[in-house]
């Protein structure tokens, strides 16, 4: 397998309490040509993440610390790392989130043996305390399209990981702020790679906050339609079709 860097694309939003986890098993990784660039989405916590991470970039200069003049969400925190990246991959991982220690090595090599440009995985959903499951692993399809895509978002940032010599780099929908942008961005990249591939292995620890924007399912009803409306241009009809879809495979999904 070449030995190609990998650019870890973390934003940070008031992410003291876990961040410090979420890099540990970014240097845990058996898989060491990584930089992982954190930015910090102007926190309103006094500068607790901030002094975080700086404790762990002192030590290794693999970690690099941008902080956001303005507020911008996720998507414009994860555009200012983007810039910065100088990998041959990216990859993403929340600022909560937590990687296996082979994530990136089984990821490459799963990548390299399906031949893809875009790869992700299955992951667990743990509490955001105890670590324990909060509901069954989410286990990924084989692959995802477009058009599959519509129905629903089998890829979540955490589990996914592409290659800039196979596609070009790809910037957030700023305009999303930090509900669905992750979703546009998926889409925008499939009209063009056709097909990504899942992992089926569990590699990642998806920490269910309750604070979290996506936690309450109400909140992105209308930014889903938006996504299908107004973002992918779709039809009164297939729009319809599509969010029923969605509305439906969110359910069994979060169901315990």
């Amino acid at each position: 397998m070449k030995e190609g860097l990998v650019s870890i694309i973390t934003p940070m939003y008031k992410g003291a309490e876990f961040v410090g986890e979420t890099i540990e098993s970014v240097l845990a990784q058996t898989y060491k040509n990584w930089e992982m660039i954190i930015v910090d989405d102007c926190s309103p916590d006094d500068g607790a993440g901030i002094r975080v991470v700086k404790q762990y970039a002192e030590k290794d200069g693999r970690i690099c610390l941008i902080e956001s003049p303005k507020n911008s969400g996720s998507s414009g925190a994860r555009n200012i790392a983007l810039r910065a990246a100088k990998g041959q991959y990216i990859s993403f991982l929340d600022s909560d989130d937590l990687w296996t220690p082979q994530f990136l090595e089984k990821q490459l090599d799963f990548m390299h043996k399906k031949n893809a440009t875009m790869v992700f995985s299955s992951y667990r959903r743990i509490d955001e305390h105890t670590k324990q499951e909060a509901l069954r692993p989410f286990i990924v399809s084989d692959k995802v399209t477009y058009n599959s895509m519509l129905k629903t978002c089998e890829i979540f940032p955490s589990t996914a990981i592409y290659d800039l010599s196979k596609t070009e780099k790809v910037f957030f929908n700023e305009d999303m702020g930090s509900l669905r942008d992750d979703y546009v961005y998926w889409l925008h990249m499939l009209k063009d790679i056709k097909v990504a591939y899942g992992n089926k292995e569990t590699l990642v620890d998806y920490r269910m906050r309750k604070a979290s924007l996506t936690a309450d399912k109400k909140k992105v009803i209308y930014p889903q339609w938006r996504v299908l409306r107004e973002i992918e241009g779709l039809s009164l009809p297939a729009s319809i079709y599509n969010i029923c879809c969605w509305a439906v495979i969110s359910y069994l999904k979060y169901r315990k």
